[in-house]
């Protein structure tokens, strides 16, 4: 099944941030646990891990983008 991931709220007060890092490319697979990509705010820089096993299909966001809260950032097929 296909899910486009979205930014979401890591702090009470982020209202964005900058797309580090990719660590998988389309066409990659990945398992639960695996950092799908890295974000950076003004406090933090945080790896967002895989919440289930799939494959990325595309990314919405380049490295090193400002993306709001709520924002596509890639598309994924889930294997549940």
């Amino acid at each position: 099944m296909k899910i486009t991931l979205k930014l979401a709220r890591v702090g009470m007060s982020m209202q964005e941030a900058t797309i580090a890092q990719w660590y998988k490319q389309p066409g990659e697979s990945f398992v639960v646990g695996d950092p799908l990509y890295a974000i950076e705010t003004d406090k933090v820089t945080q790896d967002v891990e895989a919440t289930a096993p799939g494959v990325l299909v595309e990314l919405l966001v380049a490295a090193g983008e400002d993306v709001e809260v709520g924002t596509p950032l890639c598309v994924v097929d889930v294997t549940i």
